[in-house]
């Protein structure tokens, strides 16, 4: 090997040397931040959508905000056409009234066939002492005829008037029973009508519902993002009109590797630095730690293939500040989420807190 070749040899091996120490000092300073005690990661800011759609098919008559607009609680936004439901509002009430006429003309039956009954008990009793009295008789007849004071004749007329009687009383019975089975009918009819207007005034009452339904009100404070619909359109029942974003519930989702992840906390302070706005520094907490890794490898075997383990985390932004910026609020911007490794070390100079003022 002549000197030529060994000095070629000589700086190719300080070459390597020299990658090698940059290698080694990137592992142990950057590596994340993890060995500065900061974590960091990407993430972008997001928030709760909310769609608010109709519970009803129909068309939309009208809607009252615009993309951007923000809205409160309980806010009326949109309403959809009632007409139809107007309509069978008025035929519920007809319905309505007509059980409640049914019942009436049922309890004025069963006053009826409560009368017919007694008047039935007092025929039967009528009857009962005709016949006491037509037994007396044949008993005094049976006597006389035997001592001959009286024609066989009239003890037979006796004897007849006696079975008369008997079935008079018989037929008097038979109608009580009849009356009775008479009332049993009209209560069941008053029963029957009654359950037909609890029937008619449910059918009213969601009528009613559905009506109230038609007014889409707002379920909590936030911002209009689009209109899913326009007015005119027809929706069908759960049709998205308008789609909402909860500025009370703002974070920023980002990802870690397993190593840095789990150093993480529920509860853990996060500093968030928005890559639109870098002069402030945001404070916020770790409020999720996804327990289903994100990019897992087909199989896990190796170390190497460990630090591939992805975490979804999320850093939620304190509801006091955002009330206190709530038009500054924005989503889908990108930045950096950074965490302490130790809880107990303080924050580096640039990610204190700086707010807007």
């Amino acid at each position: 090997m002549n000197g030529q070749t060994k000095k070629w040899f000589s700086r190719i091996a300080a070459l390597l040397a020299l990658v090698a120490f940059f290698l080694a000092a990137w592992r142990m300073f950057d590596k994340n931040g993890e060995d500065s005690g900061i974590l960091n990661a990407n993430g972008r800011v997001e928030a709760t959508e909310i769609d608010i759609a109709s519970k009803i098919p129909g068309r939309i008559k009208d809607i009252f905000v615009r993309e951007g607009d923000f809205v409160t609680s309980g806010q009326t936004v949109a309403v959809i056409d009632t007409e139809a439901l107007e309509a069978e509002l008025r035929q519920a009430r007809a319905d309505l009234q007509k059980a409640r006429n049914s019942v009436d003309i049922a309890r004025s039956q069963l006053a009826q066939r409560e009368s017919e009954k007694r008047a039935a008990i007092s025929v039967a009793r009528q009857r009962d002492a005709e016949l006491e009295n037509m037994k007396q008789h044949w008993d005094r007849s049976s006597k006389l005829v035997a001592e001959g004071a009286i024609s066989k004749q009239e003890a037979d007329d006796d004897r007849s008037r006696l079975l008369n009687a008997e079935a008079a009383l018989a037929s008097a019975e038979s109608g009580i029973a009849a009356c009775e089975a008479a009332v049993i009918t009209a209560r069941a009819q008053i029963k029957g009508a009654e359950s037909a207007v609890e029937a008619a005034m449910a059918a009213v009452e969601r009528i009613q519902t559905d009506i109230s339904d038609s007014a889409l009100k707002a379920p909590r404070d936030g911002r209009v993002q689009y209109r899913v619909a326009q007015p005119g359109e027809v929706v069908g029942a759960g049709g998205r009109v308008l789609n909402l974003v909860d500025l009370s519930d703002v974070y920023m989702t980002f990802f870690l590797p397993t190593k840095a992840a789990g150093r993480v906390a529920i509860g853990s302070e996060v500093r968030v630095v928005i890559d639109a706005l870098p002069l402030y520094v945001i404070p916020a907490h770790v409020s999720f730690i996804s327990d289903i890794a994100q990019f897992t490898p087909k199989t896990v075997e190796t170390a190497v293939e460990r630090e591939k383990l992805m975490f979804r985390i999320k850093a939620q932004i304190p509801v006091e500040l955002l009330k206190r910026y709530l038009t500054q609020v924005k989503t889908g911007l990108p930045g950096m989420a950074y965490l302490r490794a130790d809880s107990n070390a303080p924050w580096p100079e640039h990610l204190q807190v700086k707010l807007p003022k």
